[in-house]
């Protein structure tokens, strides 16, 4: 365990380490081409040549987006950072969600079976609290409950949610029923580990 720890850490480092490098360094090139595009550096300097012929051809596809959605093209620079920060900090801390979780995994099979069963319970309990979420976050989106990317949220939480519906009154159009089902779960995951 020791060696996966080492070298998880030493990989996770040198990937946040390589993440950075790569956000300044787009970070720099999309101020650049929000600069061009915004007429601070003059469209005919060999600068603006270089964003336009360089730099714009990987940045429509996030343009169109944007304009799709009612920005300005000048704002796409700006969203592709964002989108690349964004990605950044969701693939490191995916990776630390993956080294705790195999972490966990080689305890719990040190333990034997009851540390597997404990596992798996705390794995089912933590993927229906976070369809909870993803459902929430995505009603005050503009997405399709049957977009693929949501839809199992939808799958997974609707067995909790409608029979809480039934027993629990909205108010004024709120939906309270998401939150009541998020810590009922908790409090039932407990009393479960507790009997264990």
């Amino acid at each position: 365990m020791e060696v996966f720890l080492t070298g998880a850490d030493a990989v996770i480092q040198l990937l946040r380490t390589a993440l950075l490098s790569i956000a300044i360094v787009f970070g720099a090139i999309c101020v650049l081409d929000w600069a061009v595009r915004t007429r601070k550096i003059s469209p005919f300097n060999p600068v603006a040549r270089f964003c336009r012929t360089t730099i714009d051809p990987f940045i429509s596809p996030i343009e169109k987006r944007v304009i799709r959605a009612g920005g300005t093209p000048a704002a796409a620079p700006l969203w592709a950072l964002a989108a690349v920060v964004i990605g950044g900090i969701l693939l490191l801390t995916l990776l630390d969600v993956i080294r705790i979780e195999v972490i966990r995994s080689i305890v719990a099979s040190e333990e034997g079976a009851a540390g597997i069963f404990h596992l798996l319970v705390s794995w089912t309990f933590t993927i229906l609290r976070f369809a909870l979420i993803v459902r929430v976050i995505s009603s005050w989106l503009p997405i399709s409950p049957y977009s693929p990317w949501i839809r199992w949220s939808y799958a997974l939480s609707e067995p909790i949610l409608a029979p809480l519906r039934r027993i629990v009154p909205s108010f004024g159009g709120l939906d309270v029923t998401p939150i009541l089902a998020y810590f009922l779960l908790s409090i039932i995951e407990s009393v479960l580990f507790r009997l264990m």
